[in-house]
C-alpha cells in the first residue's frame, strides 16, 4: 500500500471522544450505500465530492496532534469508510506500522465473502485493524430494509467473520420509536450477539432530531418528520432488554 493512496475526506474531528477508545483523530468519509431513514449526515451519502487527501496528509495532521490524543489512535468513519476500501486499508497499514491504533466504524454492507477480491480485501482489514464499531441496524430482515433500503445479510455474515479472526467488536444500535423500539426485536438482537465471543462492549443510542436541519439545507425531504427524539433512559430500557437476551444465549452455549 502506497502513502500516496487517495480518499475522499467528508470531515473530520480532532478531539474525538466516542469513535473508539481514549482521544481520537476521526475521519469521516465520504459515500454510503445505506439510506437509513434516522441518518443525520446525508451530506456523507455520494461517492464524491469531500476533499482528496492522501494517507500522507492525515498522518502528517494526526502528528500533530499525537501529544493529545491520550490512549486513543485513528477512527475512520462515514458514510461508509469502506466504499473506500483502499484508503482504508493503505491508511491502517501505515498507523500499524507506527503503532497507532486503528478502528472502523462500519455497518458492514459491503461484506461479501462470494466475491474473491472482497474477501481478500477484508481479510487484509482483519490484519491492520485494532478495533470494529459495527452498526446493527435491525435484527429483522424485512424491517431492516425498510429502515435502510439493504438486506441485513452481508452485516451479519460480518459480524461472524469478525469474530471467527477475534478481532474486538463494539456494537452499536439505534432505538427509533415504532421500528427498533420494541422488546421483542430488542430482545432477538440480544439473542444474535450472544453468539460471538470478542464483542466487548454494546451501546445503545437514542434517535435524536439533529439532522433535520441538515435535510432542510440540501432540499431533501426528512424521512421521520414529526418522530420525537428518544431519551437515554428509553436507551437504557432497550439496553437491559439487549443484554438479557445476550446473557441468555451464553448460558444456553454454556458460555457463562
Amino acid at each position: 500500500m502506497s502513502l500516496d493512496t487517495v480518499g475522499l475526506v467528508h470531515s473530520r474531528e480532532t478531539f474525538g471522544t466516542v469513535d473508539g477508545p481514549g482521544v481520537r483523530y476521526v475521519l469521516f468519509l465520504q459515500g454510503c450505500p445505506m439510506r437509513c431513514l434516522y441518518c443525520h449526515n446525508p451530506d456523507t451519502w455520494a461517492s464524491f465530492g469531500g476533499t482528496e487527501t492522501t494517507v500522507r496528509e492525515v498522518l502528517e495532521d494526526y502528528e500533530k496532534y499525537r501529544p493529545f490524543l491520550k490512549d486513543g489512535g485513528i477512527t475512520l468513519s462515514g458514510g461508509e469508510a469502506t466504499v473506500q476500501m483502499d484508503f482504508v486499508l493503505a491508511l491502517f497499514e501505515a498507523c500499524q506500522e507506527r503503532g497507532i491504533h486503528t478502528c472502523l466504524d462500519t455497518c458492514g454492507v459491503l461484506f461479501n465473502e462470494d466475491n474473491p477480491k472482497t474477501l481478500a480485501q477484508y481479510e487484509k482489514l482483519m490484519e491492520v485493524t485494532d478495533l470494529v464499531m459495527l452498526d446493527i441496524k435491525h435484527i429483522n430482515p424485512r424491517q431492516h430494509k425498510v429502515l435502510t433500503g439493504h438486506s441485513n445479510e452481508n452485516i451479519l455474515k460480518f459480524l461472524k467473520f469478525m469474530d471467527d479472526h477475534g478481532m474486538e467488536i463494539w456494537i452499536r444500535h439505534v432505538i427509533l420509536p415504532r421500528i427498533t423500539y420494541n422488546k421483542d426485536f430488542l430482545y432477538q438482537t440480544g439473542q444474535l450477539l450472544g453468539n460471538y465471543d470478542h464483542i466487548t462492549a454494546i451501546d445503545v443510542l437514542p434517535y435524536h432530531t439533529m439532522g433535520v436541519d441538515k435535510y432542510k439545507e440540501l432540499g431533501f425531504k426528512y424521512p421521520l418528520e414529526g418522530v420525537e427524539a428518544m431519551t437515554n433512559e428509553q436507551a437504557m430500557i432497550a439496553k437491559n432488554i439487549i443484554l438479557l437476551g445476550r446473557k441468555d444465549t451464553r448460558e444456553k452455549l454454556g458460555k457463562i
